[in-house]
């Protein structure tokens, strides 16, 4: 797997090597959110869980573990690192009686977790300050019925990184925020402009190589059916949220720019400057403002109708549901998601701090940083259900029947992209999601 997908496997959000852990836990049984955790005495040893990333943000969290230790002597941490590719995959095979008192968890296994009763409410272990300091498109990741079960040192973002030299050369006028952003006919345009100074004709990176029957291809392209007025699921159900016309219209529009793209087999398309656009999120910037240096621009993605949408949401801590020591685990939890320990990570993978005053102070985020844009839109979260024009961030559906939903969409953007008519191709995602919910009593935790 090339570096550019490892990066997006470890920082972004879901990650290419959890598909298959996510289609997996379609398949486990549940229903109640059995929360039977207990505050205990706030000493003692407590055991945590994460997932192994890049080598930099291993050591950050070790060295927030170490400090955590020295600090006090009433609690002591001990970690384990299990490598990302079967993180999720250790988490859904082990019994609930077995799990960690805290562990790290991939955004969108959240509800899944909670409805097979491995997570537990943390609203009562961690403090009031640690909760009001998270951004609120972290908390949305993490709500479930007014509750919440999980928070964040970092977020994620999309955009379109644009190669200013190219698009200046093209004569294209690009976006300076969200306030401008294109519409998704004058992006096309730009594709079109961009295309006449290109001696391939290719001129846009969607990162293909990372296969878009992924997770990637929900994280990266939901936001097409968001801004297109549709959403992936609404009150349960796909049918009339999915296949409307306005999103079947925007998938055609997404399905007419594979002319422009650049298969991008060997990662580089974009930091080559083969391309002009790069369509992908905040972990390419460290690669990206390497090769292109004050030539590298952040743009919102295009607007379909409902204004420029982006997906959010990456890696979160809980408190494991049969913990015995939820005050222990909260305060480690305080003290892992305090400016210190979120800026040491932030800094290692190069992602959004999901807290505000890290944010606030970060050189990359802040007002007038490289990547504001990404700041911007994560300050307008829609969550998962309320997504109008004038909010951006969009939550993944917050469902344990999320490894279906991505499933089907993901495989109908693939085939849409292949040339399948998108109305068809839709159609029948819908139909298999929502019959998956009818099956499962629409995966409702009680």
């Amino acid at each position: 797997m090339s570096s550019t997908s490892r990066r997006y496997r470890r920082t972004a959000c879901t990650g290419l090597a959890l598909v298959l852990p996510l289609a997996a836990l379609a398949a486990c049984g549940g229903g109640s959110g059995g929360d039977a955790s207990a505050a205990g005495s706030g000493k003692g040893t407590i055991s945590v869980w994460a997932h192994q990333g890049q080598k930099s943000e291993d050591t950050a969290l070790q060295n927030a573990v170490k400090s955590f230790n020295a600090s006090q002597d009433k609690i002591k941490v001990e970690l384990k690192l299990i490598p990302a590719n079967d993180y999720t995959k250790t988490i859904t095979a082990t019994d609930a009686s077995k799990l960690p008192d805290v562990m790290e968890f991939d955004g969108p296994t959240i509800a899944n977790f909670v409805y097979n009763k491995k997570l537990a409410a943390i609203d009562s272990y961690v403090s009031a300050k640690t909760m009001s300091n998270a951004t609120d498109a972290s908390k949305a990741q993490g709500e479930i019925d007014g509750k919440h079960y999980g928070l964040g040192m970092y977020d994620s973002g999309l955009g379109i990184y644009g190669n200013k030299k190219l698009l200046d050369a093209a004569g294209v006028k690009y976006p300076t925020g969200l306030s401008d952003d294109w519409t998704a006919a004058q992006f096309t345009a730009a594709l079109k402009a961009l295309k006449a100074k290109d001696s391939d004709g290719k001129t846009l990176d969607i990162q293909e190589n990372n296969g878009l029957a992924t997770e990637w291809g929900t994280y990266g392209f939901a936001p097409v059916v968001w801004s297109a007025g549709g959403s992936l699921l609404k009150d349960g159900k796909a049918e009339g949220a999915l296949d409307t016309p306005a999103v079947v219209s925007a998938m055609k529009t997404f399905q007419s720019w594979k002319t422009y793209v650049d298969p991008n087999t060997d990662g580089n398309a974009f930091a080559k400057g083969r391309v002009a656009l790069s369509w992908v999120g905040h972990w390419m910037y460290p690669a990206y403002s390497t090769a292109l240096g004050s030539d590298l621009v952040a743009l919102p993605l295009p607007d379909f109708g409902n204004g420029p949408k982006t997906g959010q949401g990456s890696w979160a801590w809980g408190i494991g549901a049969n913990s015995k020591n939820g005050k222990a685990a909260g305060a480690f939890l305080d003290y892992l998601l305090n400016d210190t320990n979120v800026t040491a990570m932030t800094t290692a993978n190069g992602a959004p701090p999901a807290t505000k005053t890290a944010l606030a102070k970060s050189p990359l985020y802040e007002q007038g940083g490289p990547l504001q844009l990404f700041a911007d839109q994560l300050a307008k979260p829609c969550g998962d259900s309320d997504i109008t024009k004038s909010c951006v961030a969009v939550t993944r559906p917050v469902t344990a029947g999320y490894p279906t939903v991505t499933a089907k969409f993901s495989d109908a953007l693939n085939s849409v992209y292949g040339g399948a008519d998108p109305k068809s191709a839709l159609e029948k995602a819908a139909r298999s999601i929502d019959q998956d919910f009818s099956d499962n009593d629409g995966y409702k935790i009680q």
